[in-house]
């Protein structure tokens, strides 16, 4: 096992999913990829900024993006996550067009964002057939199945999106859509929700999907004027604190028509078929502001060399790249790096100054390198991804996440069956190994799933100082078990509402397949590095509490 992994788990995520002929050790591939993005047949950098690439991938100070990592040396560079797209007409053709980018997209690796808000509601009148318009809920449905049909790029799973406006005439139905627990299978006692924990592989109305609605200026003026969130917001909530879905896109005056979103909601544009473009600065590997400061710049010139030589599915995202040249750059490791420094879960006065420094930087490289490479200045630089499984291959904190669990039990497809292992958290067992703290002192989303006001007010806190939006997950006890009301909690989200982009939430339990639970230390130390098997046959299992593989 290579020094830059701290475990054989990352070890071994990183052989699993990224490693390939001529890619075999994290080394090669780091040379691999930087010479097939930097080198004379990509952007052709000078020497000196090529090499320090290299070597902040190399040390794992940087990792791009999930799909960098596979296409790396391949003949393909499919290096982007996701493509944003728009139901744009309320037509039949629009209909169809929006069936062919979805899997033209989805067949590159990439996983897609669509918002229907366009689309008319069910029961409208079609004026030139005289029938009757049946809504945008069929349409996700369909591109739901697309997605089950197509192995993103012949190696994993889809991942989707679909947003609407608060507004929309459907809302009330796209609200429940995802209700699995209230919807039974014809002929049986179980419901969905009942079949999806013993088998996740059992299709379910929108499981391909994660969904949001979409909250603009309008809704925030009515909040200002009079104190309400209004009912839909509030069924909203409701729903999300049950079932998890239900997210929530926030999208304000000079914003507003940023609706859509890639699979895991961190990139916003209003141009149909624009593309992300990730990778993340890993804060637990550099100890100062100096060096924090070179990473930054050298990985932002990295993801605009990529916008040069990333390989896409059709030539309208060209277009769309060329005019908005979005970067994606995001951070991991936050909380390992707050650890490290004896600090809770929040953003201190020293993390403002780092985060001041990520903002300023990227964007001042942004556009002197654009110039410098005779490209279009990008429109945006910064979106911080669920980073789920570089994250893992790092070993640490994924995101903006705190540790989920210092540990835990994890499960995992091995030749079409699951498996499962117990693990100490990276993070936090290097802590405890090296200090000799008490594993109950570190705290984690298990720990502050009732403290959710702390969790909001650490992802507002830091979007003030990301341009395009955040993927954070908010984990919550069980909904039998959570001791605030809805009301209470649509009170607290709505009045940091103007500070976010996104929010979503996993109330524990509330998903089929869930793929990490929480178990007590002592539990987990005694069986670390013995792998068992389940007795049931399943399929893959989407992140649900990252919503989706962007970033990975």
């Amino acid at each position: 096992m290579e020094k830059v992994f701290r475990t054989p788990l990352n070890y071994e995520i990183f052989k699993t999913k990224y490693s390939h002929d001529g890619c075999e050790t994290w080394e090669d591939l780091s040379r691999t990829l930087v010479n097939q993005v930097c080198g004379p047949e990509g952007a052709d950098l000078p020497k000196d900024i090529k090499d320090g690439i290299y070597e902040i991938i190399r040390d794992m100070k940087f990792i791009p993006g999930g799909r960098y990592l596979y296409y790396a040396g391949r003949k393909v560079k499919f290096y982007n996550n996701c493509y944003l797209l728009r139901a744009e007409e309320d037509t039949r053709e629009d209909w169809a067009d929006l069936s062919w980018k979805s899997e033209s997209c989805l067949i590159t690796g990439g996983g897609i964002g669509i918002d229907y808000s366009v689309y008319r509601p069910s029961g409208a009148t079609i004026s030139r057939t005289g029938g009757t318009a049946s809504g945008p809920i069929p349409k996700m449905l369909m591109v739901n199945e697309i997605g089950r049909r197509v192995m993103q790029g012949g190696s994993r799973r889809s991942a989707i999106y679909a947003s609407l406006n608060w507004q929309h005439g459907d809302i009330h139905s796209f609200l429940t859509v995802k209700d699995w627990h209230k919807m039974p299978i014809a002929g049986t006692d179980k419901t969905y929700w009942d079949v999806k924990n013993l088998d996740w592989s059992f299709p379910a109305p929108l499981d391909m999907t994660n969904i949001s609605v979409n909250y603009d200026t309008d809704w925030l003026l009515n909040y200002y004027k009079t104190g309400d969130v209004g009912d839909v917001f509030k069924k909203n909530v409701a729903q999300a604190l049950a079932t998890g879905e239900p997210g929530f896109s926030f999208n304000f005056f000079d914003k507003e028509n940023e609706t859509l979103r890639n699979a895991c909601t961190e990139v916003a544009s209003a141009d149909d078929s624009d593309v992300c473009n990730l990778g993340s600065v890993n804060m637990s590997r550099i100890d100062s502001i100096d060096d924090f400061s070179n990473v930054v710049q050298l990985a932002t010139i990295f993801l605009l060399a990529g916008t040069i030589v990333a390989d896409l599915p059709y030539e309208k995202v060209a277009r769309t790249r060329e005019k908005n040249r979005r970067l994606g750059l995001g951070l991991m490791g936050i909380h390992e790096w707050l650890i490290k420094r004896g600090e809770r879960y929040e953003v201190t006065p020293e993390l403002h100054q780092w985060l001041a420094v990520y903002r300023g930087v990227s964007d001042d490289t942004s556009k002197r390198w654009a110039n410098t490479m005779g490209v279009s200045v990008p429109v945006a630089n910064r979106a911080i991804a669920p980073t789920g499984t570089i994250g893992m291959v790092a070993g640490t904190t994924t995101g903006i996440e705190p540790v989920y669990a210092v540990a835990y039990k994890r499960r995992y497809l091995k030749n079409k069956r699951w498996h499962y292992q117990y693990e100490i958290d990276t993070a936090a067992r290097n802590l405890i190994e090296e200090t000799g703290c008490d594993p109950s002192k570190v705290e984690s989303a298990i720990d502050l799933a009732s403290d959710y006001e702390r969790r909001i007010k650490f992802q507002a806190d830091v979007q003030d100082y990301v341009d395009m939006a955040i993927s954070s997950t908010i984990n919550l006890p069980p909904r039998a078990d959570q001791s605030f009301s809805a009301d209470e909690f649509s009170s607290v989200l709505a009045s940091y509402a103007s500070r976010l982009r996104g929010f979503t939430c996993y109330p524990d339990g509330s998903r089929g397949g869930q793929p990490l639970t929480s178990v007590p230390y002592e539990e987990a130390i005694k069986a670390l590095g013995t792998e068992y098997e389940e007795h049931m046959v399943y399929n893959d299992v989407c992140d649900i509490t990252g919503g989706g593989y962007c970033g990975t």
